[in-house]
């Protein structure tokens, strides 16, 4: 590795000493650091590259920030099939699960090639409205079809491979990815997925019919959401952070990409443990006891 791509929040509050620190503890090793120009002038420095310009250039991507962070970064990362190390500033961090007290220590692993790699699945997801393609965005952790503020019940027909599975009368829709499984799906109710499992989760917000549960589908599935509800202002939200309108007689289609995103895991740390700490299962002497 020689090139080192790094990415930081740029919400605030932003402590601009944590980058650059390890900017210079980079440069210090002969490092090529990249930055997009938003990200450069955190520091003062001036930079040539835009956002998306960073994962081409690079050997490794390093998140300073949160989830949102690493959610954005992904979306123009995984293409490229470039490693990422996400290291968590905020507060939850599922996704971005290395502390920063760690970052040193882990950095020196992975930059001597002594890492793992867990690879995230992704979604694609296309909206078609009269027989054209409108939008396409990738994903993450989920696609979310809600309705707006002062929007009704809205009506939504599903298919699952071209075959007629539901049609939902709700407050929206959720499709997740393992990933996103411990994201909004799980405060709708929807299960948690071990991210090595090949499936998606489909959770209805607020169902008008209590027998409309969440459901788990295989990963390689076609999902065709269709809106037969009219007049009514619905929204597609993509990993929380795009936004797309959704008309009446509009169709989302969901599924996997072809690439997946690379994640460096934190050393020692497990899936399990990170639940654990992060919905707080358990107590320490519950653990301790485990341990022996």
């Amino acid at each position: 590795m020689k090139k080192i791509g790094v990415f930081h929040k740029l919400k605030a509050p932003i402590d601009n000493t944590v980058m650059g620190k390890l900017v210079h503890w980079l440069r210090e090793r002969d490092y090529q650091v990249c930055m997009d120009r938003d990200t450069a002038a955190l520091i003062d420095e001036s930079s040539p590259y835009e956002r998306d310009d960073i994962p081409q250039q690079a050997d490794l991507l390093i998140v300073l920030g949160g989830d949102g962070t690493l959610l954005s970064v992904a979306r123009i990362a995984h293409p490229h099939n470039v490693p990422i190390l996400a290291v968590n500033l905020g507060s939850l961090g599922f996704l971005a699960e290395v502390p920063l007290l760690e970052l040193y220590p882990a950095l020196e692993n992975i930059l001597n090639g002594k890492f793992d790699v867990e690879h995230r699945m992704l979604l694609n997801a296309r909206l078609w409205r009269n027989g054209e393609k409108v939008e396409d965005c990738n994903v993450l952790n989920d696609v979310v079809i809600n309705k707006g503020v002062v929007a009704r019940i809205v009506n939504l027909q599903v298919l699952v491979d071209n075959q007629y599975m539901t049609s939902y009368r709700a407050d929206g829709l959720i499709i997740a990815t393992p990933t996103g499984s411990t994201a909004y799906s799980l405060s709708a109710g929807g299960p948690i997925i071990h991210p090595s499992l090949h499936m998606l989760a489909l959770s209805p917000i607020c169902p008008f019919t209590l027998t409309n549960r969440p459901i788990l589908i295989p990963d390689n599935s076609i999902i065709q959401v269709k809106l037969t509800t009219e007049n009514e202002d619905v929204h597609i939200t993509l990993d929380g952070q795009e936004g797309w309108e959704m008309r009446a007689a509009d169709t989302l289609e969901i599924q996997k990409t072809k690439t997946t995103l690379k994640l460096i895991t934190a050393p020692g740390k497990n899936y399990y443990q990170i639940l654990r700490q992060k919905l707080n299962w358990g107590t320490p002497r519950e653990e301790e006891d485990l341990r022996g």
